[in-house]
């Protein structure tokens, strides 16, 4: 809301208002709650799966192999403690035999859509481009998920 709004407000007797200066694209990029009708398209923070598998930067990479294997993803996000992504390791990553650990061989800085990104653009964006995942983050770099774009 902006300041003038919370203004208005306090004027009309509201007594808890506040001013979310970040704005309400940030808002929305949280995936907190939004209102209204303009828009019946699905969000990437909508459809997002947020059960891919994660790991960190110091962890053996065939013990992520062994986690990843056991999941339907071909794909492990590289985040730190506040789920803040790092990079991403992909097929070629995930088939190395070498005794690693992560940092050693994941893809670093990967590309990502906020969660108010709609599907039907980020897919016209995306596969011409050959890419199959949309990896989906906060305005801060916090994981939301992944959508893959192939279904």
């Amino acid at each position: 809301m902006s300041p003038r709004a919370a203004w208005r407000l306090e004027a009309l007797g509201f007594s808890h208002v506040y001013d979310y200066v970040a704005g309400k694209v940030d808002w929305g990029a949280a995936g907190l709650p939004r209102e209204g009708t303009a828009t019946t398209e699905e969000t990437m923070g909508e459809v997002a799966d947020a059960n891919v598998p994660t790991c960190r930067l110091a962890e053996r990479l065939r013990d992520v192999q062994e986690r990843v294997r056991a999941t339907d993803w071909d794909t492990c996000i590289v985040v730190n403690e506040e789920q803040v992504v790092l990079g991403r390791l992909g097929r070629k990553a995930l088939a190395e035999t070498a005794d690693v650990i992560v940092e050693e061989v994941m893809a670093e800085g990967p590309s990502t859509v906020r969660p108010t990104a709609t599907l039907r653009e980020t897919l016209e964006r995306l596969r011409p481009k050959g890419n199959t995942t949309a990896l989906v983050t906060t305005s801060d770099g916090r994981l939301v998920g992944v959508v893959c774009l192939d279904r």
